[in-house]
């Protein structure tokens, strides 16, 4: 009973202290395959929902690995290295390398050799870095233990092995662990912010696209001529009221095709389609065949007695008719739709891993093609307006433009993922800048195509349409000198790529001048440690709270990380806002506190003894510390508002949330509060 009273005041001490500290590992120890010669340690971490670990193995430059440490002893010694399964792995913009990562569950294991048939423990301790798509955790030292058993001195062939079941002490205590963080995790769910997540709404935009791409494809050139022929069956043919049975078929197809690739690609294998350097390489030829197809070199068609056989079955009347003309009507205009619809299905699919977004796509795109036939059946007086002629080919080869230029996102994805460096981003920018200009001068009939007719007398809606082009040519110029381009920023590559950047420039143009105001002049850690260009500020909370009150100002507060995807994020979306940029510079000290940077040595009067008897040498450690003794939070971005005595100003500290209106009322309730407070800036 005593035991058990203990336990339950230990859970709720535990669960005060810890309440905003996150452990979404859980470890478990185990021993296989022991014998006289040897034994395999298994190292089983069990990851909450979202969260990923690191692989043993991370290109430089990229988020921190998984790391064993054992403790040297005459009764074992290593064989070989740590192994592990077969990672994920993927292209991250943000570190600019190739990351890999587990999800779930994930055992490393490593071998050992006796040199002793007694039992013996082998003890030594564990790194890790978790994240999820708003958090990091960074490494802390977490120690572990295997109790090795005594073994006949026999051939180990017959050496029964351990029980992988039977967990060691230590494994107990992280299970009573991971007992508190569960309820602790538990009691943040209503505070901690969502991480961002593909909802309806992405589904709904996907269908919303997909809707006009099928509606677009009516004014090409293989559909545009079926539209009086297919009007004429229905209306003539006395079976107008069969027209819904045509759009409903054409659907229908459509839907059908859509639910095997989503049975077929897996959230998964969706995401590995986005990613991956070879699909994205296979879609780049997809779209430059597609482009040069629309170009007049050549036709895509799919083969002619397909729609032979369906249009037998059409002809033979009755209520499945309609369903074999509509079978018909898709195979037959295949050569201008099948472009359309492959730029539609991998652009979306490969910007999504939700397992239902090619069945959505595909139902849009049905429902966009069957609606045209379907309402000029129904409503065939509404035909009388509609004349075919030269626009339809302009239209084809206004399309070949675009998918030409779109095309160029997948080879720069290949590109950033393999570190080619063939398509940088002013060379990315510059090639749009060809293409679309090539596309204007064709608009206003400078330039002629397979099938196009001598343009006498430019017609108002051509003129238009070329200059749009031409501003849209003349918007991206900047973007060759480092302009952000907000608008396209989603297609192009990472600013970080650009070789040439004014800002970047000027920014470093100034700081090399000697100006006594700006706290970089003579701060610590200045030469290892830095701040997105443009912001200046501290990487010590001791001189940040010094020059707080010598400024008046409050303090911002960034616990960060050099591989913290997700800190990058938040700076690259929210920072430079400019409302969210002048209140930083303007209105705070800045203090960013790397809870990562563990090669700065500390020197011996700034260590920190925590309450368990650990020491900490490191800046990363102790601010890591730092960040979990004041403010109970181990994961980064994490940010706060402090005055120069460390009193909190909000309510509320703030995490992970790129939206710019949160994070600026954020910073005024700071600022109010710090004013209230007596304080003058």
């Amino acid at each position: 009973m005593k035991r058990l009273v203990t336990i339950i005041i230990a859970l709720f001490v535990f669960s005060t202290i810890w309440a905003q500290q996150l452990n979404p590992s859980h470890w478990t120890f185990s021993v296989e395959k022991a014998t006289a010669e040897s034994a395999e340690l298994c190292f089983t971490v069990k990851l909450d929902a979202g969260w990923h670990i690191y692989s043993t193995r991370t290109d430089d430059g990229g988020p921190l690995p998984t790391e064993f440490s054992f403790t040297k002893s005459d009764k074992y010694s290593l064989d070989g290295r740590i192994t592990e399964p077969k990672p994920h792995e993927a292209f991250d913009e943000i570190f600019k390398v190739t990351v890999r990562d587990f999800s779930n569950q994930v055992t490393f294991r490593q071998k050992i050799k006796r040199t002793t048939n007694k039992a013996f423990k082998v003890e030594g301790t564990l790194s890790f870095q978790l994240c999820n798509d708003g958090n990091c955790i960074p490494p802390e030292d977490q120690p572990f233990s295997f109790n090795i058993p005594e073994v006949e001195p026999v051939a180990s062939e017959g050496a029964a092995a351990v029980n992988p079941d039977e967990q060691t002490s230590a494994s107990d205590s992280i299970t009573t662990a991971t007992t508190v963080t569960d309820k602790a995790n538990a009691l943040l769910a209503e505070e901690m912010p969502e991480p961002p997540a593909e909802s309806e709404q992405s589904l709904w935009m996907a269908f919303l696209l997909a809707l006009l791409a099928g509606i677009l494809t009516m004014i090409t050139p293989c559909v545009f001529p079926m539209v009086p022929m297919t009007v004429n069956y229905f209306v003539h043919g006395g079976k107008r009221n069969q027209a819904w049975i045509f759009g409903i078929s054409i659907v229908l197809i459509f839907a059908v095709l859509g639910a095997l690739l989503t049975i077929v690609f897996g959230p998964e294998s969706l995401y590995f389609l986005g990613t991956h350097w070879i699909p994205n390489l296979l879609f780049f030829i997809i779209f430059l065949i597609f482009s040069l197809s629309f170009f007049g070199l050549f036709e895509i068609q799919l083969p002619s007695r397909w729609a032979n056989k369906s249009d037998e079955q059409a002809e033979k009347g009755g209520w499945l008719a309609p369903f074999f003309m509509a079978l018909t009507t898709v195979l037959v205009s295949f050569s201008c739709t099948g472009p359309i619809l492959g730029a539609a299905l991998v652009g979306l699919t490969t910007s999504t891993t939700n397992a239902w977004i090619s069945l959505v796509t595909m139902l849009g795109f049905g429902i966009g093609f069957a609606l045209p036939f379907t309402l000029l059946a129904l409503f065939p007086h509404w035909l009388k307006g509609m004349k075919s002629g030269n626009w339809l080919n302009t239209v084809k080869i206004t399309f070949a433009f675009l998918e030409l230029a779109f095309g160029l996102k997948f080879l720069s994805m290949a590109d950033l993922y393999c570190n080619w460096h063939l398509l940088d981003r002013e060379v990315y920018l510059a090639l749009w800048i060809v293409i679309f200009s090539l596309l204007g001068f064709y608009l206003l009939g400078k330039i002629r195509f397979k099938g196009d007719w001598k343009v006498r007398h430019l017609p108002v809606g051509r003129l238009f349409l070329s200059i749009i082009v031409f501003s849209f040519v003349v918007y991206m110029i900047p973007g060759l000198f480092g302009a952000p381009l907000k608008a396209i920023s989603g297609f192009l590559p990472p600013m970080e790529t650009q070789d040439f950047n004014i800002e970047r420039i000027v920014h470093e143009n100034a700081n090399s001048q000697s100006n006594a105001n700006k706290p970089s002049n003579g701060r610590k850690y200045a030469d290892n440690l830095h701040l997105p260009t443009g912001f200046d500020g501290y990487f010590d909370l001791e001189e940040a709270k010094t020059a707080s009150k010598q400024t008046g100002k409050p303090i911002f507060i960034d616990f960060t990380g050099k591989t913290c995807a997700n800190c990058r994020e938040m700076e690259h979306y929210v920072w430079y806002d400019p409302e969210v940029k002048q209140l930083l510079t303007e209105k705070y000290i800045i203090c960013a506190l790397y809870v990562d940077e563990n090669t700065i040595e500390l020197p011996e009067e700034e260590w920190v003894t925590t309450d368990d008897g650990k020491v900490l040498k490191t800046l990363g450690r102790r601010n890591l510390h730092l960040e979990k003794s004041l403010y109970n939070m181990n994961a980064q971005p994490y940010y706060v508002l402090i005055d120069a005595e460390g009193n909190t100003l909000t309510d509320k500290n703030y995490q992970y949330n790129r939206d710019t209106r949160k994070f600026v009322a954020w910073l005024n309730e700071g600022l109010t509060t710090y004013n209230e407070n007596g304080n003058k800036q």
